[in-house]
């Protein structure tokens, strides 16, 4: 199975702000996968994607779980409308 079969994506934005956010999908036993496409592509030597904005996933099934806490945190930030 593709691992984007496997996950969904919850946030996409300012690297600060994923990091709160990571801090308490943890705080709750999920683990996260972070992708920041211009840090790889610094650490690759080519520069890409747009700097300081990282994607966060976790697993499908943990998605019912954390639900509520990403949409209380994120509308606490202003972040959803």
């Amino acid at each position: 199975m593709d691992n984007q079969e496997q996950t969904t994506r919850i946030y996409t934005g300012p690297a600060m702000i994923a990091n709160g956010l990571k801090a308490r999908l943890l705080d709750m036993g999920i683990s996260p996968i972070e992708k920041n496409d211009h840090q790889s592509g610094i650490t690759g030597g080519f520069a890409i994607g747009v700097p300081n904005q990282v994607r966060l996933f976790i697993r499908k099934e943990e998605l019912a779980l954390a639900k509520e806490m990403i949409d209380e945190y994120l509308e606490a930030l202003g972040e959803k409308g």
